[in-house]
């Protein structure tokens, strides 16, 4: 596979050094490498389209490495951000790193052999890096006007960001000079050619291959690979939902609201993603897009997209319970086979009532929709009687009768009633 011709089809690539695509022809496999912030637990939707450029690579013949960045990550890049970032401490930092690389053994391959993938923190060899020493061996490489020249370092100071630049500080103004001095040092050890990363970090990234050639005095050439930032048809940046930011961590973004993310991608949106999030093949996006076409109502490639990513990110499992899950709002499922954490995933966005468990015994269903849940499902003890006549109350998806005590309902994980209010509206009555 040739990379540079995948990544351009799948709308992946943004930019490369002259020299770039020959050096990946020609010398197979060289090493290239991507940096990841470890400032959280977890990494997210963005991060993952940066980690497709290594599979990308690995998939290509190469060898991928993964940089976290446990001493980069104390300082802050200032790449995109108007302001500086709060610091964390190397405890946190160290349980970041755990987090992530866990993440990153899913997408590659880290058997032994020259395209074996490698984890690296470059915490590893700056603890031990003094300022003086730091200062003398490479500060003194790189001019204070090339670092000034760089356009994330320019809109700060000028001003020109767009969501209001508050200057930047001599930590941040640093960042540059200890990323290039990553590649120097993974160039140095382990024979690191190549850096990629997002089309923001492109500043970032020819300031390292640019110490590499001053600090080998001249003899030593790398190379700076870029891809596409995901962004939305609007031109917004893609990665959010309503609830923030959409994490890899299932205890962060649960899989059942991943795979739903997924699924409600815009028409005009999920061609471009499923080419990004999926190693699905050119012609095999082609057919699923004609067949999209002809029935967008059925959101064949949000449904497909949605599948690979979550077996992907979480496991098949996962996937069946969050299509279990989905089909309950949209498909009559079983609401009995959702846990807790899912059954208040699906139901996030319909109003909560809660009714204490005393006041269930010999009370009937049409005060306990109506008065007792404070008018929140029906105003009133005769227009809920008048929808349960009509057979229009459905009580855990059994019909709700006239004579029907509370009691009778049988209650999910013995304290939840899933009540239903013509064929849309949903309540969720917790019992406390």
């Amino acid at each position: 596979m040739d990379l540079i011709e995948e990544l351009r089809w799948r709308g992946m690539f943004h930019d490369m050094m002259p020299g770039t695509d020959e050096h990946l022809r020609q010398n197979a496999p060289i090493t290239g490498y991507i940096g990841f912030d470890p400032t959280a637990p977890s990494l997210h939707i963005g991060n993952l389209a940066t980690i497709m450029l290594l599979v990308h690579l690995q998939r290509a013949g190469h060898r991928p490495l993964a940089l976290v960045g446990g001493a980069t990550g104390m300082i802050g890049d200032p790449s995109g951000k108007s302001a500086e970032r709060n610091l964390l401490d190397e405890e946190a930092l160290r349980r970041n790193q755990a987090g992530i690389q866990a993440q990153l053994e899913k997408f590659l391959d880290f058997s032994e052999g020259p395209t074996g993938a490698k984890v690296v923190n470059n915490y590893d060899w700056f603890k031990e890096f003094g300022f003086l020493q730091f200062l003398r061996e490479v500060g003194k490489h790189l001019t204070v006007n090339y670092m000034m020249a760089k356009d994330s370092v320019k809109r700060r100071i000028s001003g020109n960001d767009e969501t209001g630049a508050e200057g930047i500080s001599y930590t941040e103004f640093s960042y540059q000079l200890l990323q290039g001095y990553d590649f120097f040092h993974l160039y140095k050890e382990l024979g690191t050619t190549l850096q990629m990363g997002a089309s923001d970090q492109w500043g970032n990234i020819t300031t390292g291959t640019e110490l590499i050639r001053r600090m080998s005095g001249g003899e030593g050439k790398a190379y700076a690979l870029t891809g596409q930032l995901i962004t939305k048809a609007d031109g917004t940046k893609y990665g959010k939902s309503e609830t923030g930011t959409v994490w890899l961590d299932p205890t962060m973004t649960s899989p059942y609201q991943f795979y739903q993310f997924f699924l409600n991608a815009a028409d005009a949106d999920v061609p471009r993603l499923i080419r990004v999030f999926t190693l699905l093949g050119q012609s095999e996006i082609e057919a699923l897009e004609a067949e999209h076409a002809q029935a967008p109502h059925l959101r064949i490639l949000q449904k497909a997209l949605a599948k690979d990513v979550t077996i992907r990110v979480h496991s098949e499992q996962a996937y069946e319970a969050a299509l279990e899950a989905s089909q309950v709002l949209f498909g009559g499922g079983a609401l009995s086979s959702l846990d807790e954490a899912t059954l208040l995933d699906v139901f996030a966005g319909v109003p909560h009532v809660e009714v204490p468990r005393e006041q269930l015994s010999g009370l009937g269903v049409i005060s306990l929709i109506s008065d007792v849940t404070g008018g929140a499902i029906f105003p009133s003890k005769g227009e809920a009687r008048k929808n349960i006549q009509n057979g229009g109350v459905s009580l855990n998806r059994e019909k709700a009768t006239l004579e029907q005590e509370a009691t009778s309902v049988p209650l999910l994980l013995d304290k939840y009633i899933v009540a239903q209010k013509g064929k849309k509206n949903f309540y969720l009555i917790k019992i406390v």
